[in-house]
C-alpha cells in the first residue's frame, strides 16, 4: 500500500487572499510568501505604492497582484473592497488582517484621540473586514481569516494599553468568529507575534537599551522576524491547518511559556 503523500498541504496555487496593511513591513513579507506559495493576492492599504514593485515578481511566478488603496475603518470603503474582489475574482479563499498601529505611553498619560484612533484601526478595521469576508466564505462553503494578534492579547505589558486592549479584542473576535463559521468550512485563526524587528520598529530598538531588554525577555533571546510571521500565515492559510480554529498562534520566541 502507497504511503500518503503530504507534499500538497501548503499548497495554495490559484487561492485568492486579500492582506490588510499588506503595504507595511510585516505586510509585504505576507504577500510575497503567499504568492510565492500559488496564491493571486489583493493588498489592502491605505497606500499601496510600497508594494507595486512586487508585480514583477508576481508576473514571473504566474500569479496576479492588485492593489486597493482603502480605509478599512470605513465601512462603505470595506463594502468596495470586498465588492471588487468578488467582481475581479469570484471568490475569496483567505483574508488575512495585518493592518495596525501603536502607540506607547501610561494609561493616566494616554490621549483620548489616540485610543480612539488604535482601537478603530487594530479593532474596528479587522471586524468590519472580518464580517465581509465572513458573508463571501459562508456561502461558498469554505475560507481561512487570520487575524493579526500578539503576544498583548494575553500579556499586559506596561504602556501598551490601547494596543492591549485591541489585540486582545482581536482574539475573542477570533474565538467569536470561529465558533460561528466552525461548521461552515470557514477557519478563524489568530497570530501572536512577540515584538518583531521591522523598519516601523527599528528606531525605537534603537533607543537605549530597547533592543536588549526585549531580547532577554524572550527565552530564545532574539526578536521575532518578518519571516517568523510568514510562516506562520502560510500555515493558517493552508490545508495543514484545517482541523485548527478559535486558536491563538503564538510566535513568540517562548515569551508566554512561563
Amino acid at each position: 500500500m502507497p504511503s500518503k503523500d503530504y507534499r500538497g498541504l501548503f499548497d495554495l496555487t490559484d487561492k485568492v487572499a486579500a492582506v490588510t496593511g499588506g503595504a507595511g513591513g510585516l505586510g509585504r513579507e505576507a504577500v510575497l510568501a503567499l504568492g510565492q506559495h500559488g496564491c493571486h493576492v489583493v493588498v489592502v492599504d491605505l497606500d499601496t505604492s510600497k508594494v507595486r514593485h512586487l508585480e514583477g515578481a508576481f508576473g514571473a511566478m504566474g500569479r496576479n497582484i492588485s492593489f486597493i488603496d482603502a480605509d478599512i475603518t470605513r465601512s462603505d470603503q470595506v463594502l468596495q473592497v470586498f465588492g471588487d474582489i468578488m467582481k475581479t475574482y469570484g471568490k475569496l479563499d483567505i483574508l488575512v488582517n495585518m493592518a495596525g498601529i501603536n502607540k506607547r505611553l501610561p494609561v493616566v498619560e494616554f490621549p483620548e484621540e489616540d485610543w480612539d484612533k488604535i482601537m478603530n484601526i487594530n479593532l474596528k478595521g479587522t471586524f468590519l473586514c472580518c464580517k465581509e469576508a465572513a458573508k463571501i466564505m459562508k456561502a461558498q462553503g469554505q475560507g481561512k481569516i487570520i487575524n493579526m494578534g500578539s503576544v498583548s492579547s494575553v500579556l499586559g505589558h506596561p504602556n501598551h494599553s490601547a494596543y492591549a486592549a485591541s489585540k486582545a479584542g482581536v482574539l475573542l473576535l477570533t474565538k467569536v468568529l470561529a465558533m460561528e463559521l466552525a461548521t461552515c468550512g470557514v477557519n478563524v485563526n489568530a497570530i501572536g507575534p512577540a515584538y518583531v524587528e521591522t523598519d516601523l520598529t527599528r528606531d525605537y530598538l534603537k533607543m537605549g537599551d530597547h533592543y536588549e531588554s526585549i531580547a532577554r525577555s524572550i527565552p530564545m533571546g532574539r526578536l521575532g522576524t518578518p519571516e517568523d510571521v510568514a510562516g506562520a500565515i502560510v500555515y493558517l492559510a493552508s490545508k495543514a491547518s484545517d482541523f485548527v480554529t478559535g486558536t491563538l498562534l503564538l510566535v513568540d520566541g517562548g515569551r508566554c511559556a512561563d
